[in-house]
């Protein structure tokens, strides 16, 4: 699940979660650093504020918004700049971002993919081509809301040189069709043993009652998307198993990883998965969910299509949704993977750095963009909400109490929200934001409020990894795990035995691995994992 910039701000959590990000819209605490409205708009021409034209470069999932309209225009004049910002698809964003790097053209703003942060954000900021920002934090509410290790997972050689977009810690749980477990006297698993048996009997015993062989267990897709962890001992991407040296290693070779792999082996046989997992993208993936053939998936609290429940709905009317617990692991622990906390990065070019009060503005509005609304103050009612979400009666309408955009407010870039590199609140806590009232399906909000409530009493696992940094596995790194992820979809599907694990792994630390097992652990400051769940 990868994390991802939104062009909304309100009613928006429409997006699968596959894509979250992926994967919504956030709030966050009030801030004191809000700019002056229409800076200078009252001073004289000699007092007045420079005008500052500011060049930015972002990406957006969706169609990027138009290049003139109200939201720029509203930008423009709140903050006395010319704004000019170019957005790209995510698609092309990577030839996009590389051809405007190779030019040394760097525009003032430029918003990078979480995914970036161990390769081109390091190599660049290596290169001095962004503006160190230690000495900025202090200055702004919104930055100083950003708790230290998070900082810490973005300083090169010690400096700080992006800000981090706000993403929840949460991730994903598995999701169960209760209707169907109720339908066969059956209790939600509490280990892989019986997730495995509830799969099974998924498949065999006709839980929708109608009579036809035409449903599974576990929808996947490919690359084993979802990972299935309920914990971090089973979590692929989580450096929480040690080898005999007492290093931590990656999730990918671990024994939890073999548990799931075994698992889902012995289910392909039963026909309890998806039949052809290893080709099916992440959209039809969901689509073996939402159209009522599997009887689990994942959920989340931000990033749940309303439009794919509807969808499911529509054909199971009565169909009931649970969440499953964390499992228990071989270590006594229970808890789930933390989010690294962030998805995208902004960062400043280095050409800045003789420009202070250019940099004072652009830091203003970057604040402004990150404020927090508690739901209470999501109306007309109060003047930088209304003005952030394009205006009552323009781009937007109050229903019952609830801001409700309006079908062209995105489109027609009617709203300065949708302009902002960095678009997420950033708010005090996570449980601050309650995704719940995001949606407007019951079965799903409800979902959600329950998993909500889950992760207040839910240990979480910080993942050293997020905050080191390994040469081989920015060089090699990717390579070598897809060629892991290969084999293990080979096993699942009978053309490599599971009983060839140990080779695996060794043939995982011949290529590269053992090389980043060590880098890593030299950088880890603490290895004591039940001290890292917090």
């Amino acid at each position: 699940m990868k994390w991802k910039r939104y062009t909304t701000v309100m009613l928006a959590a429409s997006m699968s979660i596959g894509t979250v990000a992926c994967s919504g819209s956030d709030n966050d605490k009030g801030s004191s650093a809000q700019p002056s409205a229409s800076a200078g708009a009252n001073a004289s021409p000699s007092e007045a504020p420079k005008k500052y034209k500011i060049t930015a470069l972002d990406y957006r999932y969706g169609n990027p918004p138009p290049s003139s309209s109200q939201g720029l225009t509203m930008i423009n004049e709140r903050f006395n700049v010319d704004y000019q910002v170019t957005f790209v698809t995510n698609t092309a964003y990577d030839e996009k971002i590389n051809a405007v790097f190779a030019s040394g053209e760097i525009p003032d703003m430029v918003g990078f993919m979480a995914a970036d942060l161990k390769n081109r954000y390091s190599k660049f900021a290596k290169q001095n081509a962004f503006l160190p920002l230690d000495d900025y934090i202090k200055q702004y509410p919104t930055l100083q809301a950003v708790p230290d290790f998070i900082w810490d997972a973005l300083r090169v050689n010690g400096k700080i040189y992006a800000i981090p977009q706000y993403a929840p810690k949460y991730q994903v749980v598995l999701m169960v069709r209760k209707d169907w477990l109720d339908k066969l006297n059956l209790k939600p698993p509490t280990n892989y043993q019986e997730l495995k048996e509830v799969a099974i009997a998924f498949t065999k015993n006709d839980p929708d009652g109608n009579g036809k062989n035409d449903t599974y267990g576990i929808a996947i897709g490919q690359d084993i998307n979802p990972n299935l962890n309920m914990g971090p001992y089973w979590d692929p991407d989580a450096w929480y198993h040690k080898n005999d040296k007492g290093d931590l290693i990656p999730g990918i070779i671990g024994p939890g990883r073999k548990e799931i792999v075994q698992m889902l082996a012995d289910l392909n046989k039963e026909g309890a998965i998806t039949k052809d997992y290893a080709t099916l993208n992440w959209a039809d993936t969901n689509k073996e969910f939402y159209s009522g053939k599997a009887g689990i998936f994942i959920a989340t609290p931000r990033g749940m299509s309303q439009d794919y429940m509807n969808g499911l709905l529509k054909i199971h009317p009565n169909a009931q949704f649970i969440h499953l617990e964390p499992f228990v692991d071989a270590y006594g622990n229970k808890g789930l993977t933390s989010a690294a906390g962030f998805n995208g990065l902004t960062v400043l070019s280095a050409k800045l750095a003789n420009e202070p009060d250019k940099v004072k503005r652009i830091l203003d509005m970057i604040d402004f963009g990150r404020k927090f609304y508690k739901e209470s103050e999501k109306n007309d009612k109060n003047p930088d909400f209304d003005w952030w979400s394009g205006k009552v009666g323009v781009a937007y309408d109050m229903k019952d109490g609830v801001a409700v955009n309006r079908e062209n407010w995105a489109n027609d870039g009617l709203a300065p929200s949708t302009y902002f590199v960095d678009n997420a609140a950033w708010p005090p806590e996570d449980g601050d934001i309650d995704y719940s009232l995001t949606y407007q399906t019951k079965p799903l909000s409800d979902l959600v409020k329950a998993i909500q409530n889950m992760y207040k009493t839910t240990k979480l696992y910080a993942n050293p990894v997020n905050s080191a940094e390994s040469k081989t596995d920015i060089e090699k790194g990717a390579e070598l795990r897809k060629y892991v992820m290969n084999e293990q979809v080979k096993m699942i599907a009978g053309n490599r035995p599971v009983s060839d694990w140990d080779k695996l792994v060794q043939e995982y630390l011949d290529k590269g691995g053992a090389k980043i097992i060590e880098e890593y652990n030299a950088q880890f400051k603490n290895k004591d994992t039940k001290a890292l769940f917090k």
